[in-house]
């Protein structure tokens, strides 16, 4: 492929001092004002588009603060460009300026093309690291789009759902419609796909109140991956913190993916729906030292990253993706707070989840509670507002940092995680805890003065099984990915019902589809913020692959035509449970102190098959499968918006783990004169049949089932009129 023809071309605009901010590509009516950060650069040039690949340079000539501006009258929206900057190349020294690469904007607000393997993506020659490669990039990567968009927001206002009040459905762009009866075959896979009423319709009969995306941030495959012939499907291999996927567009990538994100958010708001984004600033796509020169490499290549301690021509690697952003510099730190302000005002959306959140919070080497990172995000008056969750750990050492990050961050509870597959799984770890993962996780989270809500509860995420195969795999299958199923991890706390893979055994599938209850029974009932994997609800398989993260096609997309409808309807049953009983969402920790008026209840019991309170032997029985969580809804400890206590009715709850059928005893008073069973996971969509009413005493459980009652109390005389 040859490369476009390059210098000053005649007619090309002259170029203004222009200003040094806002950094990016800014069209103001009548021209475009460029501005890049680069400390070490000596030189930038500005790399002008036309549609055949025509390009034009135009020599910055103005620096201020570091950052290289220039603005060309006439140049406006639609305008792809680039920059070539020039410097030394001495990646011993940490350098790795190359002008023959074309580097994208790393604020550029919309990106064009698609990255196309080569070996000129490199930046250094690969038979002597030490000399710059020649050959032209330019054909091969992606560009920068000048964009302008006035987009009429009228009428779309912040939700700010409460925490409390909060259902997160974590599902990715392309794989909710791709396959999507309803959705017209060119909107599929796209922004406006997610914003069709076909799938708007499922998120609000389902009950969810927010959709937290995988990255939309535009990303690019790993070179690797396309050597094989596959793609980065995830989208956790990010080029452009600003710009909006582009291959999630269904009207073009000269700028109308804006467009169309926002009125993706704009519709999902006006459907009572959060859009949180799933971002990924603690790397980038450009790999490790042997990796592709896109942006940030050429740009500043020290300024922007982690190098190695003892070996600058390396990168200190806390992500295992090659590099880390070194977020301790003032102009990567302003890269991040710029982007997370810019989706904010700009895109509208309502809080991110920040992957692999603890290589962030890095000062020197150990995770720190003070880094500035911290600092600047508690004291941001737009981004501190928003919904922000923490996936608490990243591989290096000292990474795991599940309960250690401050307010007002809530975090991804691995720990919950864990623990509820340990227990559904028949793993003999007792009831100890899943107490402590029940009742929102105190002992990670009460210490700092954060709330229940801090605790992010999932089963299962886009990361490993889906529900379906975590109950039907033991091992995972992952040949498909060609890394000869090295990849994914190998202990997953699951257990495959007997049989692994698919069966038509009657006895195996009846079992497989009541464990997918427990499973989302348990999350749904807990105290926290719980967080549905997309298709979970629809029984959605994946063949047993568990790290599917290259996989764009069927294996990942959700099969509507093989939807699980009585899963679906016991999913939404247990949501509207869930929404309709503030006991079940607390919005403050227990306390487990009796509950005055209440004859001698506790705003929190635990009781023992036998029908008493568990004792201190009960609490460290590994053997112990069985355990009643009785919630009074008269001990709640927060109040309306008036000020008013909230009452609600009171819930004993059992989780029975064990196979075989058990005799359980429900308390007498003062806990309960009798209870409504409400939810049980032995019947197909939870709903028992009639009647529900049981009295105190002895009951039998089934086996590996969930039991949701509801007490049931004399109703309370009325005040006599005086």
């Amino acid at each position: 492929m040859r490369p476009p023809t390059a210098g000053v071309q005649a007619g090309t605009p002259e170029l203004w001092p222009g200003s040094p901010a806002p950094l990016g590509a800014h069209w103001d009516g009548t021209g475009t004002n460029f501005a890049l950060w680069s400390a070490g650069a000596s030189a930038v040039d500005l790399c002008l588009f036309d549609p055949d690949g025509t390009e034009h340079r135009q020599r910055l000539q103005e620096t201020t603060h570091q950052v290289w501006h220039g603005r060309l009258p006439g140049v406006g929206r639609g305008q792809r460009y680039g920059y070539r900057v020039h410097g030394p190349h001495d990646p011993a020294s940490g350098a790795r300026y190359n002008p023959a690469k074309l580097l994208l904007d790393p604020y550029a607000r919309a990106v064009s093309g698609d990255l196309v393997l080569s070996d000129a993506l490199v930046g250094h020659d690969q038979r002597d690291p030490h000399l710059a490669d020649p050959r032209d990039s330019a054909p091969f990567v992606p560009r920068g789009v000048v964009v302008h968009d006035s987009f009429p927001w009228d009428g779309d206002t912040r939700l700010d759902i409460p925490w409390s009040d909060t259902v997160i459905y974590e599902v990715h762009v392309k794989g909710a419609t791709a396959l999507h009866p309803d959705v017209p075959p060119a909107l599929r896979g796209t922004y406006a796909g997610l914003a069709h009423p076909a799938f708007v319709e499922h998120l609000v009969s389902l009950g969810v109140t927010a959709v937290e995306l995988l990255p939309v941030h535009h990303f690019v495959s790993e070179t690797h991956l396309l050597r094989r012939g596959l793609t980065n499907y995830w989208g956790y291999n990010t080029l452009g913190y600003f710009a909006p996927h582009a291959a999630y567009s269904s009207i073009g990538a000269d700028g109308g993916q804006v467009t169309e994100f926002k009125a993706m958010v704009k519709t999902l708001h006006a459907a009572g729906i959060e859009v949180v984004l799933d971002v990924v600033y603690n790397h980038t796509a450009e790999g490790d030292h042997t990796g592709p020169t896109l942006s940030f490499k050429g740009i500043d290549n020290g300024g922007y990253y982690r190098l190695g301690r003892e070996d600058l021509a390396r990168y200190t690697d806390y992500t295992g993706c090659g590099n880390t952003l070194d977020v301790r510099r003032p102009a990567v730190l302003a890269l991040l707070m710029d982007s997370l302000r810019y989706w904010v005002t700009e895109m509208h959306v309502d809080g991110f989840r920040f992957d692999l959140a603890s290589a962030l919070a890095r000062s020197m080497h150990d995770v720190d509670r003070l880094s500035a990172f911290f600092d600047v995000v508690h004291q941001d008056p737009v981004v501190s507002t928003v919904k922000l969750i923490a996936e608490p750990w990243d591989v290096g050492e000292g990474g795991y940092q599940v309960g250690n990050f401050p307010p007002p961050w809530t975090e991804w509870n691995g720990r919950y995680r864990d623990t509820v597959r340990d227990v559904w799984s028949g793993a003999r770890v007792g009831v100890r805890d899943l107490a402590y993962r029940l009742t929102g996780s105190s002992d990670l989270y009460r210490f700092d003065g954060r709330r229940p809500f801090a605790s992010v509860n999932f089963v299962t995420a886009h990361d490993g099984f889906t529900l379906a195969d975590l109950v039907s795999y033991e091992q995972k299958r992952n040949e498909a990915n060609g890394e000869d199923n090295r990849d994914g991890e190998s202990h997953n706390r699951n257990w495959n019902c007997g049989v692994e893979g698919p069966t038509d055994d009657p006895e195996v599938t009846t079992l497989r589809a009541r464990q997918m209850r427990n499973l989302l029974a348990t999350l749904l009932l807990s105290t926290g913020v719980p967080m549905l994997t997309a298709g979970d609800e629809l029984g959605r398989t994946q063949g047993g692959n568990n790290n599917a993260y290259c996989q764009d096609g069927e294996t990942s997309w959700i099969d509507w035509g093989a939807m699980d409808a009585d899963l679906w309807t016991f999913v939404s049953r247990v949501i509207a449970l869930r929404r309709a009983s503030p006991a079940l969402r607390q919005e403050a920790f227990f306390e487990g102190a009796e509950v005055p008026g209440s004859g001698g209840t506790r705003d929190l019991a635990w009781f023992a098959p036998n029908g008493e309170q568990l004792t201190s032997g009960d609490w460290f029985d590994t053997g112990l499968q069985t355990i009643g969580m009785y919630l009074d809804g008269r001990g709640l400890r927060h109040r309306d918006q008036r000020g008013r206590p909230v009452v609600d009715s009171s819930w004993l709850l059992w989780l029975h783990a064990g196979a075989d059928p058990l005799e359980v005893v429900l308390p007498g008073a003062p806990w309960g004169d009798g209870y409504e069973l409400v939810l049980a996971t032995e019947y197909p969509t939870g709903a028992p049949p009639q009647p529900t009413a049981v009295a105190p005493g002895p009951v039998q459980l089934p086996g590996r089932s969930v039991w949701a009652l509801r007490v049931l109390r004399p109703p309370v005389p009325q005040a006599q009129a005086g």
